[in-house]
């Protein structure tokens, strides 16, 4: 037997009065733009098209060292030394010598600035043993993020037979990069900076991050086969944006064309936090220690909805009347929905803020003894 409470919030009124563009017009024949809280795409132009991503492949070696870190299998101060096979890669580089070292916090400086393919092998053989298998790793983290049209090659972007991916798929790594290991910003929005006590000078190879507004990163790349890529985030008033462009023609094609993207998302989109406008009522605790528990939301939620379009906001709570102890932390009690015009927009769990231990024998009894007690008065 459940209860449902309706909470309407108030009517949510976006800049008004405005006509907005109805699409985004680019020069690269592939891109995609997508929202990093909600993961919402805004933007598609032939997003599942496969072309070389060139050295945008560093995204996933990026999130790999990034959990890794986050996991404490590795740390910023680790020593990684250079092996003959990571300073044989050629292309974008910091001319690392056979057996030099260097912290990882300055080789994940190196390639998220200066696209430095040594020092992504590098990472890579520290962490998995050999570049083989961290590739087998970055394959297998792919498909559990749902990219289905990559197949990764190698570490680094460098040109190599079927070593392929999609705009789609490296807009799902780089808001999985981005969401959950924000610290990546700290590196990633760097214009210029040193390595080796300021004896190597590093220039951050996304031209966004000098004159954007908002620009927080993320890759370039470039070979002659995959031409121009780029996946480019930026954030704006609480939104961050993701604009992925593949297979540009120049240089400057893919700048504009992910500027274009960008822009298009922040003139035409805006994050609304939604929160119900009253407490969500508490539930009845059966022969537990307390009568009852309180639910709270399971994650936040946020509705992106166009500017141009004003939107009732709705919730609507369906709680159980009552739940039997002992109740878990994090125990579902029940849902909140969102709705948007009447429209289902989201759900989210209501669980138990914290837990209530059953009531032992010897407890009931004296629970039922105090109740006689009161009725008997």
């Amino acid at each position: 037997m459940k209860r449902t409470v309706a909470l309407a919030l108030a009517l949510v009124c976006l800049l008004p009065g405005r006509a907005y563009a109805a699409s985004a017009e680019i020069t690269a024949p592939s891109a995609i733009l997508m929202e990093k809280t909600t993961g919402q795409v805004l933007y598609n132009q032939d997003a599942d098209a496969q072309y070389e991503p060139a050295s945008v492949t560093k995204v996933m070696t990026l999130l790999l060292v990034m959990e890794a870190i986050d996991s404490g299998s590795l740390g910023w101060d680790d020593t990684v030394t250079a092996s003959t096979h990571a300073i044989s890669m050629g292309g974008s580089q910091i001319w690392l010598k056979e057996n030099e070292q260097m912290s990882v916090r300055d080789m994940v400086k190196a390639v998220t600035v200066a696209s430095a393919n040594d020092c992504a092998v590098a990472l890579a053989e520290h962490i998995a043993g050999s570049e083989a298998a961290f590739v087998d790793r970055m394959n297998e983290r792919a498909r559990q993020l749902g990219m289905e049209r990559t197949n990764f090659i190698n570490c680094t972007g460098l040109p190599a037979q079927g070593h392929l991916t999609c705009a789609y798929d490296i807009a799902l790594m780089s808001r999985e990069l981005i969401l959950n290991h924000p610290s990546i910003r700290e590196f990633s929005t760097i214009w210029m900076d040193t390595l080796r006590d300021g004896a190597f000078q590093l220039s951050n190879t996304n031209r966004l991050i000098f004159y954007y507004e908002g620009a927080t990163g993320l890759k370039t790349g470039f070979t002659d086969t995959a031409l121009y890529c780029l996946s480019a985030t930026a954030e704006r008033d609480g939104m961050e944006l993701i604009a992925v462009v593949m297979h540009a023609p120049t240089s400057n094609d893919r700048f504009d064309s992910a500027k274009v993207l960008l822009n298009y998302g922040f003139a035409n989109y805006a994050l609304t936090d939604v929160y119900p406008d009253q407490a969500i009522p508490p539930v009845s605790v059966l022969l537990g220690e307390r009568d009852t528990v309180q639910p709270v939301t399971a994650r936040p939620c946020s509705i992106l909805l166009e500017k141009s379009k004003s939107g009732a906001v709705t919730t609507q709570v369906n709680l159980a009347d009552s739940v039997e102890a002992p109740v878990e932390p994090g125990q579902k009690l029940g849902e909140l929905q969102v709705l948007v015009d009447g429209q289902p927009a989201d759900v989210i769990d209501l669980v138990a803020a914290d837990g209530v231990p059953r009531l032992s024998l010897g407890g009931i009894f004296k629970r039922f003894l105090n109740t006689m007690f009161l009725q008997g008065e």
